[in-house]
């Protein structure tokens, strides 16, 4: 009789690839797939702002320190009509006041390095001033190099050049040359982000993994035959026991009692989790010194006697003021505008509020010093005077 082939008998149990966990690390995933050579991406630096709650809360601190300013003419007639506008022109819905027009013009500015705005007329004065939304607008060269184009979307998804250019307030931050848009002072964080994020998402896994205990329970049968054949069974009955025992309430404490060689092992119980705190204020250093804030004025205590400096409050007066000077053309041709449909000519200047940074002690401190140097100069001055003219006559 023919004896056929033996069948390969297959184990009871083998080894199964698990399939690995996605590495995907946060949900914001245009950071992770960020192209330094990609130009103006409006949406990147969007969710980078929602990604790092340390950058807007930067920008919302740049556009705090900027402050106010008021309008200084030569008629006093137009001063007071001035004033009385800066205070009441609509904006759009409930906000009222240039302020609020040239805060949201500064965070467009900041965040996307491109910022613009219509002037809305009646033709006897300006009764709104509106900041537009940048995904219906695009810029395009004219001409010449130096003639930028604004164009709007007419609905049907192209887009062309506005009707009153004169109405149009633009303005690019650092733009590159031969570029019509400008730069974020965002550009160069979203890598820097992406790694930030990275570790974030992973401190958070490893608590979840670590920090809510889950326990391995393994059932190992006798070397005995009828053990062996119940293996599965008495596995399945461990388990449920057990799943019995942790789900459990805090009322109801259960003990968990098991015959035969039972292990019960906490998983990631030995597992250690990696200090985070270098890699992160690394990376916050970064972001730090591209917005150009003091740390601490972000909630960034990293030195129990850190405070601002005169080295710092001059450097961060001096970013301050060149943001007023990238917004003075924006508020100059609001008010020329104004000014022009009222029938005025007169000559003006815009006045910024004072930039103050330092303690109130630290300044009350100089100001003490600098009257008793005065007051022993002065005490003193005679004698000096005598002094020196004894030396030249010697």
């Amino acid at each position: 009789m023919a004896i056929g082939k033996r069948k390969k008998l297959r184990p009871e149990s083998e080894v199964v690839a698990v399939p690995q966990i996605s590495a995907s690390s946060h949900p914001f995933i245009n950071l992770s797939s960020y192209n330094p050579m990609s130009g103006y991406d409006m949406a990147l630096y969007k969710s980078l702002r929602e990604a790092v709650p340390v950058i807007d809360a930067a920008i919302y601190k740049i556009i705090r320190l900027i402050g106010s300013f008021s309008i200084i003419t030569d008629d006093d007639e137009a001063g007071l009509l001035v004033k009385d506008f800066l205070k009441a022109v609509n904006v759009g819905g409930t906000r009222q006041g240039i302020d609020a027009f040239v805060s949201t013009f500064l965070e467009q500015l900041l965040t996307y390095g491109t910022s613009v705005g219509e002037i809305i007329t009646d033709g006897n004065t300006i009764t709104h001033l509106y900041n537009a939304d940048l995904k219906s607008v695009s810029l395009s060269q004219g001409n010449s190099a130096l003639d930028i184009i604004v164009n709007t979307d007419n609905g049907n998804g192209t887009f062309v050049p506005v009707k009153y250019p004169a109405l149009i307030l633009l303005s690019v931050h650092n733009p590159e040359p031969g570029s019509v848009y400008g730069t974020s002072i965002l550009k160069g964080l979203p890598f820097i982000s992406d790694v930030l994020l990275k570790i974030f998402n992973t401190i958070g896994t490893n608590w979840e993994r670590v920090g809510n205990v889950r326990f391995a329970v393994t059932y190992k049968p006798q070397n005995d035959t009828m053990d062996k054949a119940y293996a599965k069974e008495r596995a399945m009955l461990v388990a449920n026991e057990w799943s019995k025992t942790m789900s459990s309430g805090s009322s109801s404490a259960k003990d968990f009692v098991a015959v035969g060689d039972v292990s019960i092992k906490a998983i990631g119980a030995d597992n250690q989790i990696l200090d985070s705190e270098i890699p992160v204020r690394q990376m916050l250093e970064q972001i730090v010194a591209k917005l150009g804030i003091p740390p601490f004025l972000l909630g960034l205590s990293w030195s129990t006697t850190e405070r601002m400096s005169f080295q710092q409050a001059d450097i961060l007066t001096s970013e301050i003021e060149f943001y007023r000077r990238e917004l003075n053309p924006v508020i100059s041709q609001i008010i020329r505008l104004f000014l022009r449909l009222h029938g005025f000519d007169c000559r003006f200047e815009i006045e910024w509020d004072d930039i103050t940074l330092q303690d109130i002690t630290e300044l009350a401190r100089s100001r003490y010093y600098d009257a008793q140097t005065a007051k022993i100069l002065n005490e003193t001055g005679g004698e000096q005077s005598d002094d020196s003219d004894a030396q030249q006559h010697t």
